[in-house]
């Protein structure tokens, strides 16, 4: 596939800078990356996207080239300033994971601005972790105490790539690397001590019913079993949503199986979208 000429920038002052990359042509495309990875998870989506839309990705804030200010900030915020920025009045959004609990908060906070969604293996805000999220940030805790920046990244690609049903050997070595570099990076970020996330209010596990744009879920079938049951609740929650199941992936399917992820999102918005 050709690549295509990329437009990067900055929105933001200096301190506070929001790194983004846009390419293609055609209705607009947010997609906001998993909190293991930066913009660039999306090799595999980016130029294939960006032959049928106008694709927007962006680093959330602490991760890739964004920077991470002290103060109050909010990614939903975040995505609608970069959009309005971009002259964009309504995209459709792919999230996923932590990015699909942005996605979630962004459509909404912003529903006019929001054509139509897809959340892969999203968190919900306000929704409690698993136990078995509980403990693992207990265990990335006592790493990142003892500044073992390498436990604390070969806990997140045991925990969020591997999945629980199999080893590293059972995965794709380029994959994990590919995280690897992205979390390690995301480790070395600065965090100021008067950073602070505003949480969307009320949270979105209240709010599920507001949700009426078309809505797509895809999870991995090895991914933790509580992705499955989030997937689950938001199919019942939100009206007419559907979802598709990846065989063979855990947490990140769109990494481990791009042609077949892919294709899944483009027939979707093509389909059930307008």
């Amino acid at each position: 596939m050709k690549t295509l000429q990329k437009e990067t920038g900055f929105l933001g002052n200096k301190g506070e800078r929001l790194y983004y990359e846009v390419a293609g042509s055609g209705h607009p495309l947010l997609l906001i990356h998993a909190g293991i990875a930066d913009s660039r998870m999306w090799d595999e989506q980016f130029d294939f996207f960006a032959s049928h839309y106008r694709v927007i990705s962006f680093d959330l804030r602490g991760y890739g080239r964004t920077e991470l200010p002290a103060g109050k900030v909010s990614n939903h915020a975040d995505a609608a300033n970069l959009l309005r920025h971009l002259h964009v009045e309504k995209a459709y959004v792919l999230g996923v994971s932590f990015g699909g609990k942005v996605a979630l908060d962004f459509a909404l906070a912003y529903p006019d601005m929001v054509a139509g969604l897809v959340l892969v293996a999203p968190s919900i805000s306000g929704r409690p972790p698993a136990e078995q999220e509980r403990q693992f940030a207990v265990e990335e805790n006592k790493y990142l105490a003892k500044d073992d920046l390498i436990g604390a990244t070969e806990l997140n690609l045991r925990m969020w790539v591997d999945g629980p049903y199999r080893t590293p050997e059972q995965v794709s070595p380029a994959v994990r690397e590919r995280v690897r570099q992205m979390q390690m990076h995301a480790f070395t970020i600065p965090v100021p001590e008067e950073a602070e996330n505003i949480p969307l209010t009320p949270p979105a596990v209240d709010r599920l019913s507001e949700i009426s744009t078309p809505t797509l879920l895809i999870v991995g079938d090895l991914d933790i079993p509580d992705k499955l049951v989030i997937v689950d609740e938001l199919t019942r929650g939100i009206a007419g949503a559907r979802q598709v199941h990846i065989p063979q992936t855990a947490h990140m399917p769109g990494m481990e199986k791009p042609e077949e992820f892919n294709h899944i999102v483009l027939d979707f918005l093509r389909q059930h979208v307008n």
